[in-house]
């Protein structure tokens, strides 16, 4: 069986899926357990699950929606497990997110918005353009607006979120991120591993960084 990528709502989700989720997070190195999960399924619509060969490899729970009228995909929890295959994984998962945008969202640009402590989990925003924050690049009032935006939209306080470095900083427990390990470690931009290097990890501190998914580009995904 060749790797299979599924989204459903998150209301499908039955206790069995929970544990598989659950399971699949306990045998890695993410920190999400079956409460953070639920309470995911409450705040977020859908859910895209990864399989090879029919076993869970990699999920990512999301929405589509407005904010101000723009449109955009949220990504809340996500993981992907540490196979040979996880680039694959994530790669599937991405694409099907924004397949379902172009669907919901025809001949518009859309902004994609997550959550990072890792500097490998920006590979999930190898389609995008204008991501921020980047090397070299300097915030502009509006993007520093966007980043504030989604930091409230994740229920952010905003005593603990800086919009010029766009880190929201943690407090104690486990971070909403996409968990994302990548194969080639030694291949990170250098300049992209420099913006995680003031984050207090067991703290929980990370990164809220967006890109945009031009209309062109989703219009091939169709």
């Amino acid at each position: 069986m060749a790797i299979e990528i599924e989204t459903k709502d998150c209301t499908a989700l039955s206790d069995a899926d929970f544990e598989e989720l659950a399971d699949m997070c306990a045998e890695g190195e993410s920190d999400v357990g079956v409460g953070m999960l639920s309470k995911q399924a409450e705040e977020w619509v859908l859910i895209t699950l990864g399989r090879d060969n029919g076993k869970l490899k990699g999920f990512s729970f999301s929405t589509l929606e407005r904010i101000g009228g723009t449109p955009s995909i949220l990504v809340g929890v996500a993981s992907i497990k540490r196979t040979s295959k996880r680039d694959s994984i994530l790669r599937g998962i991405v694409l099907d997110q924004l397949r379902r945008a172009v669907l919901a969202f025809p001949d518009e640009d859309v902004l994609v918005g997550a959550r990072f402590c890792d500097p490998a989990g920006f590979e999930a925003y190898r389609h995008l353009d204008d991501i921020v924050p980047r090397p070299g690049h300097k915030a502009s009032g509006e993007e520093r607006a966007w980043g504030r935006r989604l930091a409230k939209r994740f229920g952010v306080e905003n005593g603990n979120y800086d919009d010029r470095s766009f880190v929201i900083t943690g407090d104690g427990a486990a971070p909403c991120v996409l968990d994302h390990e990548s194969l080639k470690v030694d291949k990170l931009d250098a300049d992209v591993v420099a913006l995680f290097d003031d984050l207090d990890r067991d703290r929980g501190d990370c990164l809220v960084a967006f890109g945009w998914a031009m209309a062109e580009d989703l219009a091939k995904l169709a």
